[in-house]
């Protein structure tokens, strides 16, 4: 068995600004709650490297990890994949944009494998993933249709 979670929502922005923020991977601890720290370890046009690093969880462990995405602004689509795959066999995501009338719709599809001496099983992993996408997707709407709404200030009063 593997696990598998399709979780989307629709963010009241433009696609630009919905692509731009959640690509400028590091800007993420500002833009999810969960990610202490990113650092860049490669760069390769629309690919790029990265290590990840969460705040401490309930028993102060911190988890970090290197992942590696892969941009295709023009399908607004990424492809990405853990490179440290820790307690996962595998982890891909894929992330998918679509302009719609209210706005952006950002879907995230994630297909992974816990390990078999990984100490949760793919059942429970995928509760765990779908519960913190929609928490995480929330937070990131939340604050991407701010950013609109300050750009559209900025915009109006400068005419």
């Amino acid at each position: 068995m593997a696990g598998h979670t399709d979780n989307e929502i629709t963010i009241a922005a433009p696609m630009e600004l919905v692509w731009n923020m959640t690509n400028d991977i590091e800007k993420w601890p500002a833009l999810f709650s969960e990610y202490a720290s990113v650092e860049v370890l490669g760069r390769d046009d629309d690919r790029v490297t990265f290590r990840l690093t969460m705040h401490p969880d309930a028993d102060g462990k911190v988890w970090s990890w290197v992942s590696e995405r892969v941009a295709d602004p023009v399908t607004r689509t990424v492809r990405a994949q853990r490179v440290e795959t820790g307690p996962f066999q595998y982890m891909n995501i894929v992330w998918e944009y679509a302009e719609t009338a209210e706005g952006t719709v950002m879907r995230w599809t994630q297909d992974f494998a816990m390990k078999p001496d990984a100490p949760v099983d793919d059942a429970w992993m995928t509760d765990n993933i779908n519960r913190n996408s929609r928490t995480q997707m929330a937070l990131i709407r939340d604050r991407i249709e701010q950013a609109a709404g300050e750009r559209r200030t900025a915009s109006v009063l400068a005419d």
